[in-house]
């Protein structure tokens, strides 16, 4: 989706449920999100590994893959000016399950997660023009920069899961996500997700707003 420069580069949102929620799996859902946890963790650079014996011999099976590309972006924006469009592509389609994923287990939607499908929750980023619109050397500091937004967010974090389990009994007693509840959650969603944009996955170098606002 093309986005307007005049907006921020990095837009999300998550369709409100307007409708009643399925009461069973937000009882449960901690537990019902696990295999999708699971997935999650094998594509967003988690690693395991363990031995086993046979017929004498001890051999090592590991297992990992994945994970936000930064550093292979930010060598290529420093020396070469250029952000290949398949890194690009990696690193969006990979916060878009994560943030499906997120989404779910906030209780925001009562779908399962999608591996390759949008379903109810949309991130966009903007490809940059490297030569014009990143600095070359900004990359080098970006995840510095937004250090008094990763303080403001673990505030805002501590009063989302505060909400949350408001937003769960509210559920499981009217199958409704209090509306003003739902915004509170997507706009803590939205903030971080601009944060991940502009210090680890490198797609601008506008400063994220301090804002929970689209």
């Amino acid at each position: 989706m093309a986005m307007p420069r005049t907006t921020y580069p990095v837009q999300f949102s998550v369709d409100y449920p307007d409708r009643a929620l399925n009461r069973l799996t937000t009882a449960f859902r901690i537990f019902v999100a696990i295999p999708i946890l699971i997935v999650l963790g094998t594509v967003s650079g988690g690693a395991g590994a363990g031995w086993y014996s046979s017929h004498g011999r001890t051999f090592q099976l590991s297992a990992g893959a994945g994970g936000l590309l930064f550093a292979g972006p930010l060598l290529m924006i420093l020396f070469r000016r250029k952000y290949p469009r398949w890194w690009f592509d990696w690193n969006l389609e990979l916060q878009r399950f994560t943030n499906r994923v997120v989404a779910f287990v906030l209780l925001m939607d009562d779908r399962y997660p999608a591996t390759d499908q949008q379903q109810g929750v949309h991130l966009d980023y903007a490809y940059p023009d490297v030569g014009r619109e990143l600095n070359r050397w900004l990359p080098l500091v970006n995840w510095f920069l937004a250090i008094p937004h990763y303080i403001v967010l673990a505030f805002l974090w501590i009063a989302l899961i505060v909400v949350v389990i408001i937003a769960w009994f509210a559920i499981l007693f009217t199958g409704r996500y209090p509306r003003g509840m739902f915004d509170f959650v997507e706009g803590v969603i939205r903030w971080g997700a601009r944060v991940v944009a502009y210090a680890f996955a490198l797609i601008t170098d506008r400063y994220p707003p301090f804002s929970l606002a689209a």
